[in-house]
């Protein structure tokens, strides 16, 4: 890994991506910039940004990076603010498998409609996969 792991990537790594039906990694090399979650399977990158994305060139560069990456390669970009993770974790559950469920190509569709599964009152939400 590239530096510490912030606690919302923890969190949205060990309590959803990790266990994810369709394989996601976490801190990933790609050409010039690091990935905070990839899965190569829906051509989807995660960015969790915290308060430096939103200030100063900031926005910028995640802006040029963003293009670089959908252009270059075919990879869409889902940013969330730290806060969103914190305040809406569910929600953000939720918005990253409704991406991959659209972008993954139509033989490789093997997850069951977005539902909310809590666990053991944590509030978590899980992707079903169907067999």
């Amino acid at each position: 890994m590239r530096r510490e792991a912030t606690r919302e990537e923890n969190h949205l790594w060990y309590d959803f991506l990790r266990t994810y039906p369709v394989q996601f990694r976490r801190q990933v090399p790609f050409d010039r910039y690091i990935l905070d979650f990839y899965c190569a399977k829906a051509k989807l990158a995660i960015e969790l940004d915290g308060s430096q994305h939103y200030k100063g060139e900031g926005p910028e560069y995640d802006s040029l990076r963003t293009k670089y990456l959908r252009q270059g390669y075919g990879i869409h970009v889902l940013r969330f603010a730290n806060s969103a993770v914190n305040d809406d974790f569910q929600g953000v559950c939720r918005r990253i498998n409704e991406e991959v469920r659209k972008r993954l190509p139509p033989s490789g569709g093997k997850l069951a409609p977005p539902q909310a599964v809590t666990d053991e009152g944590k509030g978590q939400i899980a992707a079903v996969s169907v067999e």
